[in-house]
């Protein structure tokens, strides 16, 4: 469309545009006016009000905290403020397998020989392993946990040096031992004594009357050497430190009782009938109670050791304090008939349970100390000897 100017318009269409142009400019005159009209009244309430434009968004990327962000105006202030914070978190995941008892083996790892026979084998606390060579030897061998020979102790002794009244030099046999709970020291029992003053060796059988009491040995596992000898029963064999390392209770297998030692004063304090052939102690936890088999009968008694009273001081003539005898009247209860010559026996690790080997049975019997009641028996080989329990009791 082409727009229509003065310039190429005729004579007859100039007078009608002119009348358009000037309406136009009339009513914008008029708009403008208008306008001017309404500012003037309303201008007190415009001046009245300030608004705020709202901030614009602010993006910011860095690697150290976010800024913080202040809009404001004359009249208002607003403040932002965001904190991040960062938290890392590290999960380490445990892998345990556990290996059915039926699957499980004992290997061999070593073997130590030598000019030993031992009789038993003992470990300490603090790393030590003590052989009983009673079997020709008469001798003590130490071995560390690598199975090097620490020390050879002969079972040698002068019993006048250790304060024992007319002793002679004399021999020992050294059959079993135990630990105190640090491992500083180790008791030894000895089979018999040999040499002047001392019979003939009563054997197993007891064939003979009249036996002659036997002795323990100490030993210092720093120095290893002997320094104290204690006089016991006929024929020890098994014997156990309390767990709180006052007590030693020995079975003395022919004079047919046990001997409970006070390892305080190194002397025996109580002597207390079994039975024919006492042999395996175990002692619980809290030091209170020893269980003790008889292997030639089929019970097993048990021994409060809280009875023991130690004794009190008295003034004897002169002024002079002298203590009073022990007191050890001890009442022996029964575990009856668990089975045929009960032999070695230990405890599950909370007492609740002991469990002894039948040598005459080739079993392990289980019996549940709170009723004193036989649980289960399990067959093994003919005439099983000792036994050792895991430390989760499993």
């Amino acid at each position: 469309m082409r727009l229509f100017t003065p310039d190429d318009a005729d004579s007859d269409a100039l007078p009608s545009n002119r009348h358009h142009y000037g309406l136009l400019y009339l009513a914008l005159i008029g708009g403008l006016l208008l306008v001017g009209l309404l500012g003037f009244l309303f201008k007190d309430r415009v001046d009245a009000v300030t608004v705020s434009p709202a901030p614009l968004p602010t993006t910011t990327t860095s690697s150290v905290a976010p800024a913080t962000t202040t809009t404001s105006t004359s009249t208002t202030t607003t403040t932002s403020t965001t904190t991040t914070t960062s938290t890392t978190t590290t999960t380490t995941t445990t892998t345990t397998t556990t290996i059915p008892l039926a699957e499980r083996e004992l290997e061999r790892i070593d073997s130590v020989t030598g000019n030993i026979s031992p009789k038993s084998v003992v470990a300490t606390s603090n790393g030590l392993f003590f052989a009983q060579n009673m079997m020709y030897r008469h001798t003590v061998t130490v071995y560390d946990q690598q199975g090097t020979l620490l020390s050879t102790i002969h079972d040698r002794v002068d019993l006048a040096e250790y304060g024992v009244k007319d002793g002679v030099a004399v021999r020992g046999a050294p059959v079993e031992a135990a630990p105190t709970s640090d491992g500083r020291y180790v008791y030894v029992s000895n089979y018999a004594m040999y040499g002047p003053g001392f019979g003939s060796e009563p054997g197993d059988s007891c064939a003979d009357s009249g036996w002659d009491n036997s002795f323990l040995y100490r030993v210092d596992t720093e120095t290893f050497e002997i320094d104290q000898v204690i006089e016991v029963g006929a024929v020890p064999k098994f014997l156990a430190v309390s767990p709180d390392d006052r007590w030693i209770v020995v079975s003395n297998w022919c004079s047919y009782d046990i001997s409970i030692v006070d390892t305080q004063e190194a002397r025996e304090v109580a002597r207390v009938d079994i039975g024919r052939h006492p042999r395996g102690v175990a002692i619980t936890s809290d030091s209170s109670i020893a269980y003790v088999t008889e292997m030639g009968g089929s019970d097993i008694a048990i021994v409060s050791l809280a009875a023991i009273e130690p004794p009190s001081q008295v003034l004897g003539f002169g002024g002079e304090v002298i203590n009073a005898a022990w007191r050890a009247d001890l009442e022996v209860e029964w575990l009856k008939g668990v089975g045929r010559g009960p032999r070695h026996v230990i405890l599950s690790p909370d007492d609740r349970v002991l469990y002894a080997t039948l040598n005459g049975e080739g079993r392990v019997v289980k019996i549940d100390l709170e009723t004193g009641e036989v649980i289960a028996k399990v067959r093994t080989g003919n005439a099983p000897r000792s036994m050792a329990m895991s430390a989760d009791g499993e």
